[in-house]
């Protein structure tokens, strides 16, 4: 007797595309529902720690601004978020493109100007980095 064997077919594959929207739709379904229902945010644990601004401190305060197409007081909670993006897109662009040397520059440039950022919005000389409310 000659057993039969059954070979499971592969699942489908989700396009990136795909999973970009699911992960958006969670996204806004967080900052548009979650946060104005519960007022209960991701806290800082490094601000909750230290009393210091971390280089992501006023994310989400900045999400929930865009949100409100506050383009101003979005950038006054965090600036750094504004200049990263752009370079972003550039990096995920010359990666997949091979341009392995300039993508690798790249994200270390980006990584030293968040530690930077991260460091110097804690000092008075530029509180003007620091997460604040517009007047």
């Amino acid at each position: 007797m000659s057993t039969i064997s059954y070979k499971h077919p592969e699942p489908k594959k989700r396009s990136p595309l795909f999973k970009g929207a699911i992960l958006a739709a969670a996204g806004l379904i967080y900052f548009k529902a979650w946060v104005p229902l519960t007022g209960i945010t991701v806290p800082c644990p490094f601000h909750a720690v230290t009393g210091w601004y971390c280089p992501g401190c006023g994310i989400t305060r900045a999400i929930l601004s865009l949100l409100h197409l506050d383009w101003v007081q979005a950038f006054r909670y965090n600036p750094l978020v504004f200049v990263l993006a752009p370079m972003y897109v550039v990096y995920a662009v010359t990666h997949k493109k091979g341009m392995r040397r300039f993508s690798q520059i790249l994200m270390a440039f980006m990584l030293v100007m968040s530690l930077a950022f991260g460091l110097l919005r804690n000092f008075p000389m530029f509180a003007f980095m620091a997460p604040t409310v517009l007047p």
